[in-house]
């Protein structure tokens, strides 16, 4: 999974923020504000990672469970996809 190239991550002040670039701030009206977590994950599907890269990093960097992980990861992914900026 990655992220489509024509949505940033940007953090201001304490929070964290994708937007729109190019050609997409036409078709895109908003941004979409994100936690922590959100970010860190929203940083490795930028990479290309997959379901089960994001569950073993989000259990390296947090204090979760293997079920919590991935449930937060599938809620996570469902509202990537609904917003349209997975490839």
């Amino acid at each position: 999974m990655k992220i489509k190239s024509n949505f940033i991550l940007r953090k201001v002040a304490d929070s964290y923020v994708v937007v729109p670039v190019g050609k997409m701030t036409l078709d895109f009206n908003g941004i979409i504000n994100l936690n922590e977590t959100g970010a860190f994950l929203f940083g490795l599907l930028q990479k290309g990672a997959e379901r089960d890269e994001l569950t073993d990093r989000l259990l390296e960097e947090y204090d979760v469970t293997r079920d919590r992980a991935e449930k937060d990861i599938d809620i996570f992914l469902q509202k990537v996809r609904d917003a349209d900026v997975l490839e």
